[in-house]
This record gives structure tokens, sequence and C-alpha cells, in this order.
């Protein structure tokens, strides 16, 4: 089992606020029932993984390759927080919402310990992935699920205004770090085919996550941390929807020379939900965006490419299916 396997809540749950803010209301009932379902399952499959499997669990652990997707965990509990909260469903997001803080915390010091102790006298320039911007997408996901609770809380306001806004900057400096280190791994290093896998497209969704968080943060209340930066994270937003957008078709093209002239073979793997969720980010980024700074081009594109999202999420969980009959199928042969 993947340690990344929870960006498929990450996929279906964005897919879910998407479909919300689309106007979509019956299809969002149904794939929030999804999404939650399928946080449960993993969960336990997960608890089940770290008890019978504990020497596994710390070797991925020390991977610098799969270390960064144990945060996936924190995404998707904060994807579905929010998708909740947007529901009405406030305790059970309050909920998630402390277990995704806790849990972006403790990881967020273990993993780059453990990545560094494990690399000994070696450089780990060679290990950077796309798997690495997901320490940033994590501390987003807590900045949205902290900003959108605010709006409904009768206490603790500053406390989450608090919480938004500390992650959202971490998350920033985070994003241009690991963006650094990125480049310096494709530039400096030899780079194949096989090497531009589906987390690279995470590059272009934290662009656009950065722009749902901030407009969250945007439109909360009055509290004097965000009176603060309200004018410099609304000033920003733009600026990153512009990254995402042009991140976009660049992405698009990475996989048509990997797939159609590389010839790499295009299977299911979990990795794959690494493109369902930034699809789905970048059109909710366009609607918030239109609606935070009245960007009318960002609202069509973002209100048209949730077509796409919905189309890849469909394949992507068809494919995920047929895998799984295929692997049942061997077992039973």
């Amino acid at each position: 089992m993947s340690p990344g396997y929870f960006a498929l809540v990450m996929g279906t749950g964005i897919i879910t606020i998407g479909a919300g803010q689309r106007g979509w209301h019956t299809l969002a009932e149904l794939l929030l029932t999804l999404t939650a379902l399928e946080y449960a399952v993993l969960v336990l499959l997960s608890l089940w993984r770290v008890g019978a499997y504990t020497d596994l669990v710390v070797v991925d652990l020390r991977n610098p390759r799969a270390s960064f997707q144990f945060f996936t965990f924190v995404a998707g509990t904060n994807v579905l927080a929010a998708a909740l909260a947007a529901h009405g469903h406030l305790t059970a997001a309050t909920v998630l919402l402390y277990v995704g803080v806790g849990a972006v915390t403790v990881l967020g010091y273990v993993i780059p310990w453990l990545v560094l102790l494990a690399r000994g006298p070696r450089s780990v320039l060679p290990e950077v992935n796309g798997t690495w911007f997901l320490w940033s997408v994590a501390l987003h996901s807590v900045a949205i699920g902290a900003a959108l609770l605010e709006h409904h809380a009768t206490a603790g306001e500053d406390v989450l205004a608090a919480v938004a806004v500390i992650s959202w900057s971490v998350g920033v400096v985070l994003y241009v770090a690991t963006a650094v280190l990125v480049m310096m791994r494709l530039i400096m290093l030899p780079v194949g085919p096989e090497d531009i896998d589906p987390p690279y497209w995470i590059l272009m969704g934290l662009s656009a996550l950065v722009v749902v968080a901030g407009s969250h943060i945007v439109g909360m209340t009055d509290a004097p941390l965000v009176d603060d930066v309200r004018g410099l994270v609304s000033g920003l937003l733009v600026l990153f929807w512009g990254v995402a957008a042009w991140l976009l078709p660049v992405m698009v093209a990475l996989g048509v020379w990997r797939h159609g002239f590389q010839r790499v073979p295009l299977r299911y793997t979990p990795m794959l939900w690494s493109i369902v969720f930034p699809l789905g980010i970048f059109a909710a980024s366009g609607m918030s965006l239109g609606g935070t700074d009245r960007v009318p081009l960002a609202t069509w594109i973002g209100r048209e490419l949730m077509w796409v999202a919905l189309a890849v999420w469909a394949l992507t969980y068809l494919a995920m299916a047929w895998s799984g009959v295929k692997r049942l199928h061997a077992v039973r042969g």
C-alpha cells in the first residue's frame, strides 16, 4: 500500500468542492459521501499496515522518494474537512482540522529529519522529486480548513486566523524552496522520461492551492493578524494563479512527450491521483479568484475546467477499479 494513497481522498474531495462551487449540488452530495468512505477505508488500512508491517512503514519514512507522500494524509484530512464545512457539517470538520493540524505538526518535523539522517554522506539532491511539494500542500490545506471554520466559529476566531495565516505563509516559503531544489535536480542531474512522473503535476496544483487558501484568508472576518496581511495575500493571488495557468500546458506537454514520444506505458498507479487533484484545485482556484478579486476570465476558465477535472477523476477511478479486478483475478488464478 502506497503511503500516498490519501491522494485519492484529495482528488475526490476537491472534485466535491468544485462541484459545489459549480452548482452541481446533487453530485457534490454524492461525492462527499464517497470521499468520507474513502477516507475511513484508507485510515483503517493505514492503521493495519502500521501494526502489521511496521518495518516497511519505517523504510518508507526514511526513503526520500516515498516519505513526503505521508503528507497526503494531512491534505486528504483537511480537504475532507473543507468539503464537510461547505456542506454545514461543522463538528466533523472541526475534528478533522484538529487531526490535520496535529499530523502536519508531527510529520513536518519528523519526515525532513529522517530524510536528512538517511542520506548519510550522500547528497539528497538526486532523490528530490515532485512529491516533496506535498509538505507545502499539507500546510495550505490546513490554512483552508482553518479559514473556512473561522467563518462559523463562535469562539477562538483569532486562533483559527493565526493558524490559517501562519500555515499559508510557511507553505509559500516551502513552495519556493522546494521549487528551487526541483529546478536544481532537473538542471544539474540527468533526467529521463521515467523521472518526469505524475507527482510533478503537484507543482501546478500547489500554485492553484496557494490561490484557494489565500482567497479564504482574504475573505476572513476582521482579526489583527488577517488585517496585517490581507493586502499582501490579495496581491499575490493573481500572481500565483498566473503561474498555475502557465504551468498547466507545460504539464500536458510533458505528459505527451513522456507517453507519446518516449513510449513510457500509461498504466494505473496511485501516483495518477497526483494529476486529478491539481486539475480540480486549479478549477476551484479560478472560481475562487473570480469571486475574491473579480477576475471574470479566471471564473470562466475555472468553471469550464471543472468538466475536464471531473472526466479525469472518473477515468482514474475506472482505471483504479480495473487494476483491482486484474489483481484479484491474478491472485485467484
